[in-house]
């Protein structure tokens, strides 16, 4: 990293990527908000990277209230003076059949995925630009590029949509010293993935998968951190992929 230490908030951050890439944060020397809807497991994640709380705290967040971006902001700025780096990584994934999808589920995942980080750019996206400095990276995905394979329509359609707002907040912001960019793995070695995607499903993909194996967390954080550094100051509007050749443009 080069310049000074900077002050991050994360979005789904108890555990899971979000969790990796708050960890990849703190250990280049940034303060770090973990922000999570389960409060304690926040809390419990940021004392495991600092258990004096000068140099991480876990926050409840829920995405999909705009309001709590305007909290946690205003909590962080009376902590540690200012914001720096937003991370849009909260996110809902849910395996249905594209006909068995309701409309409930339909908005449910999208409120999470869409709607949630246009919340998150919109609030810090004013509020960099207005200080004149910023880095937001959003966690797109691979189903947002290819429609999905292991995901529902659902969260494919809400992650195009996050390529896009990364799109439209980047071109908008870039004059006012905030560049906006999207990260968007494929199959990660995560538990959620085992957990959520059939294990037959799961062994179907990964056959796809020119490399031949699920991605690393580590490697999407670390991806993250570059495009949060102070030197990353060319790079906006763009959507970097991880996901072991099954997409390639």
């Amino acid at each position: 990293m080069t310049g000074t230490a900077r002050v991050a908030l994360v979005t789904g951050a108890a555990g899971g990527l979000g969790g990796c890439i708050a960890a990849r944060l703190h250990a280049q020397g940034h303060k770090v908000a973990l922000t999570d809807l389960d409060a304690e497991a926040a809390a419990k994640a940021a004392a495991e990277l600092d258990p004096t709380g000068e140099s991480a705290v876990g926050l409840a967040l829920d995405v999909r209230d705009k309001d709590a971006f305007v909290q946690a902001r205003d909590e962080l700025t009376a902590r540690w003076g200012q914001v720096h780096i937003l991370v849009n990584n909260a996110g809902h994934s849910k395996v249905e059949s594209l006909m068995d999808i309701t409309p409930e589920s339909f908005t449910a995942v999208v409120g999470t995925n869409l709607n949630g980080t246009f919340h998150g750019c919109q609030v810090f996206g004013a509020y960099f630009a207005e200080q004149g400095y910023g880095r937001i990276v959003n966690i797109a995905s691979l189903a947002g590029q290819n429609g999905g394979t292991a995901t529902g329509a659902h969260y494919a359609a809400a992650k195009g949509g996050v390529a896009t707002l990364t799109k439209v907040f980047a071109r908008d912001l870039a004059p006012r010293g905030v560049t906006v960019n999207a990260v968007s793995p494929g199959p990660q070695d995560l538990p959620v993935v085992h957990r959520t995607v059939p294990a037959e499903k799961l062994a179907q993909t990964t056959a796809m998968i020119p490399l031949g194996r699920l991605g690393r967390p580590e490697f999407v954080a670390d991806m993250v951190v570059l495009l949060s550094a102070d030197h990353a100051d060319s790079v906006t509007g763009a959507c970097w992929d991880a996901n072991g050749g099954l997409y390639m443009r």
